[in-house]
């Protein structure tokens, strides 16, 4: 499998690289196999989070006996020094290590300031101090913060949402995070699994600096990723049509479905309420209509219009009328459905 370099870290991670978020979602064992298949396929670089639940645990148990051929990278979403530190050790006791490769301070709205010793960034310095991580950077949905990171010349690494869904402004931090020999690592890079050819997200990047992480969560998955490194896929017509197709349907207002709007107050299930119509037409529609599903579109009509949402939003999405307009289409889908 090909390998690119992660800018001034100097690690040559596979250009496959493997998101742990969604295994939070497998029993240990399928996550342990899952895992462990992309090690045997050749991937070397793992994602994950303090706050993925138990991801970090499931890398233990999967990973912990080949530590030293492969590179993790974790993050810390406190915002001290303390928390950052007391965070990170709980991180390397999971995982059954004594460090990671990448430490990085987990989506952030704004940079730290450097010039607190209390601060978040005291607390990476003080870890890589320490020997409980290699390098230092930064996660965040703002490109802002991602930019002002990249050009700060504090920080390795910078991971931030890229997919051919971006724009144009998004896409120009490549080449910011290339002048200043930062590694970019693109999260998101299937858009929240709204993207609808493996192919065509593979070729995208396949001759660009910046490193995605695939969220794997199926075997299926896996394949599909190790299938386009084998045959060395690269952009043709047939997938830059696909990549028009989503752009057209994809690039107004659409949820990427981070969570970062959780949690409601009214028990709303935001990011999948707001992607219910994406998903009825994309995907196979039936899973999506079940009573539980049904009950969980309803709560909608809980909204208390509070706006959290809204304000937690990293893409200023208007949440509630998003969720609203999803839920409309939803119950003339299921009613359309039903009268079948």
């Amino acid at each position: 499998m090909n390998k690119k370099r992660l800018g001034r870290t100097g690690l040559m991670v596979t250009e496959n690289s493997f998101g742990a978020l969604p295994i939070q979602r497998l029993a240990v064992q399928d996550a342990a196999s899952l895992l462990r298949a992309a090690y045997d396929a050749g991937i070397n670089f793992f994602d994950t989070a303090h706050g993925y639940t138990d991801s970090e645990e499931k890398i233990g148990v999967a990973l912990a006996d080949v530590r030293d051929d492969i590179y993790i990278a974790t993050k810390a979403p406190a915002k001290t020094r303390a928390g950052v530190l007391e965070q990170a050790a709980l991180s390397l006791q999971r995982m059954k290590t004594d460090h990671v490769d990448l430490l990085q301070l987990h989506n952030i709205g704004a940079l730290p300031d450097v010039n607190d010793p209390e601060s978040a960034h005291h607390g990476l310095l003080q870890a890589r101090e320490a020997g409980m991580c290699r390098f230092i950077g930064i996660t965040t949905h703002r490109l802002d913060v991602a930019l002002a990171a990249a050009k700060s010349g504090l920080y390795d690494t910078v991971q931030f949402p890229l997919s051919y869904l971006s724009t144009d402004e998004d896409l120009a931090l490549i080449d910011v995070c290339a002048e200043h020999d930062v590694g970019l690592i693109a999260m998101k890079a299937l858009a929240g699994g709204l993207i609808s050819s493996p192919e065509a997200a593979f070729a995208f990047f396949a001759d660009k600096a910046a490193v995605p992480i695939w969220g794997i969560q199926k075997p299926s998955e896996l394949d599909d990723f190790l299938r386009c490194a084998q045959g060395g896929v690269t952009m043709n017509d047939t997938l830059r049509e696909a990549v028009a197709r989503d752009r057209a349907a994809l690039t107004v207002n659409f949820c990427r479905g981070c969570g970062y709007c959780a949690p409601c107050p009214a028990g709303i299930d935001i990011s999948l309420a707001a992607r219910m119509t994406l998903m009825l037409n994309r995907a196979p529609w039936r899973e999506f209509t079940t009573p539980a599903h049904r009950e969980m579109m309803a709560r909608v009509d809980n909204c208390i219009h509070c706006d959290a949402c809204k304000r937690r939003c990293p893409y200023q999405l208007d949440c509630p009328t998003l969720v609203r307009e999803n839920y409309d289409y939803f119950k003339r889908f299921v009613a359309e459905k039903d009268a079948e």
